[in-house]
């Protein structure tokens, strides 16, 4: 993406789009970071001609993955991606030497199976830690191999449950417990740091000048996303919506208390010191993965005609719990979500459009939930939610996270993690000034946002939500 940032200026480009396939290799799932990375080569090549000069770069991605570093500083290999099932004993483990409430305690984190904290003890016990002297989370490694300089920006670091909340540092007495090597973890960054000019060779590929920085930004791409949010006060919800959901609310400091917990919310750092006070939902991954499955098996579908259909299908005739884990791995999604619905005592959605309705209506339902909680356990008054990321074009998604949370809802812009990564690159550089609240004020200026109003009861989403009760 190629931004251009002034006074009254915000404007975003898609400079160059390219395929995100992981793949197994001996057994084990991994992402291809070598072709990432020469896509990003290749966007910053466009990005170059295009703009004629390049003032800063800066790199977001997903949470929780990491390549790990050798001697020689050289990658070990391609970083293992979170869907990889290779850490139940770990957590086992882990929960032996620090209880979970201990845990919590220290990281605010939620129990997530993919958190770094397991797959690192995963990698300890086959030994590829022995031969590594960094971790480095993704878009860590990709600075670095733009920069040579080693380093872990504090709002994805926070995410790797062993991270101390309370103080913004490591939990190094954590990291020793748990029997793992304390060199592996960075020095920690802010997002706004400066880390450094390309490397030679970066700038032979590119075409880019010595005049050219990267600097560090919320590379969590939901904390990017987040200050991509273009609220206005604090009585708002945001929904960063894509193949996962981020739902949640900006904070000032952490909540850890024991009902926090076990509703399952995480407090990760964002930008500017915030809380991202949050809950993940399986997100579209669902509909991803039910059009994959249906493409496979022959089936001529396309989203735009299944979602028109589902918005002609009578509403909540069935609805599954979006966060069970059982929709966590790659595979037969609709076989799942049927499963899910008899053991329920649902009907089956007969068709497509009936299963793509089912869908929504869940991950309305869970938005619902994980927002209503947010408010409770932070004690924060919530007037209005907003949805950020690509699900933001899927405008039924949009309506029925509107009637189910009962309040309105305020659609984009869907770029907002790019948005939010551009502007702290700004700010850095001095062409825009103030706190999040003056950056999410130029983003109102300048984006096109849609709202939507709640419609209906709430007391069908009531009945809907009892179906899923144990």
């Amino acid at each position: 993406m190629l931004g251009r940032v002034g006074d009254g200026v915000l404007e975003v480009d898609e400079i160059n789009r390219f395929t995100n396939e992981p793949r197994v290799v001996d057994g084990v799932l991994r992402w291809d970071i070598r072709t990432l990375h020469r896509g990003m080569l290749d966007g910053l090549s466009i990005a170059g001609r295009r703009a004629g000069t390049l003032d800063s770069i800066g790199i977001d991605s997903w949470a929780v993955d990491y390549g790990l570093l050798d001697a020689d500083g050289q990658l070990i290999a391609d970083p293992v991606h979170y869907r990889e099932a290779r850490t139940g004993p770990a957590m086992q483990r882990a929960a032996a030497v620090v209880p979970p409430g201990e845990l919590y305690g220290i990281t605010g984190l939620q129990h997530l199976p993919f958190n770094s904290i397991y797959q690192l003890m995963a990698d300890s016990d086959s030994g590829v830690l022995a031969s590594a002297t960094a971790m480095l989370m993704i878009p860590d490694l990709l600075a670095y191999w733009l920069t040579g300089a080693i380093g872990a920006e504090m709002t994805n670091a926070s995410t790797t449950q062993l991270y101390d909340v309370r103080s913004g540092e490591w939990a190094v007495d954590l990291i020793s417990r748990l029997g793992l090597p304390t060199g592996l973890f960075p020095a920690l960054r802010q997002a706004g740091a400066d880390i450094g000019p390309l490397l030679p060779d970066v700038r032979d590929r590119t075409g880019l000048s010595g005049s050219t920085r990267v600097t560090a930004v919320g590379s969590h791409d939901t904390a990017s996303a987040v200050v991509g949010v273009p609220a206005a006060g604090t009585s708002f919800a945001y929904i960063s919506c894509g193949t996962w959901s981020l739902v949640g609310v900006e904070l000032d400091k952490p909540v850890l208390s024991e009902a926090s917990r076990s509703a399952n919310f995480t407090n990760e750092t964002g930008v500017d010191g915030t809380i991202r006070y949050l809950r993940n939902v399986m997100g579209l991954w669902l509909l991803q993965q039910c059009m994959r499955t249906w493409r496979s098996n022959g089936l001529a579908v396309e989203l735009a005609d299944l979602l028109d259909e589902a918005a002609q299908s009578p509403p909540l005739t069935a609805v599954v719990d979006a966060d069970d884990e059982a929709f966590l791995p790659f595979g037969d999604m609709p076989s799942r979500i049927e499963s899910a619905c008899l053991a329920s005592g649902q009907a089956v959605p007969p068709t497509p459009a009936a299963m793509v309705r089912c869908i929504l209506d869940s991950l309305a339902l869970a938005y619902r939930k994980a927002v209503r909680t947010a408010a409770s356990l932070s004690g924060r008054r919530l007037d209005v939610v907003h949805i950020v990321g690509g699900g933001v074009h899927n405008e039924l998604l949009c309506q029925l996270t509107a009637d189910a949370c009962g309040v309105p809802v305020l659609a984009g812009p869907v770029e907002a993690a790019a948005i939010g990564n551009l502007l702290v690159q700004a700010r850095a550089l001095g062409a825009v000034r103030g706190g999040l609240a003056d950056m999410r004020a130029l983003i109102r200026e300048t984006q096109a946002v849609r709202r939507y109003e709640p419609r209906g009861s709430q007391a069908i989403w009531d009945a809907a939500a009892a179906r899923l009760r144990p």
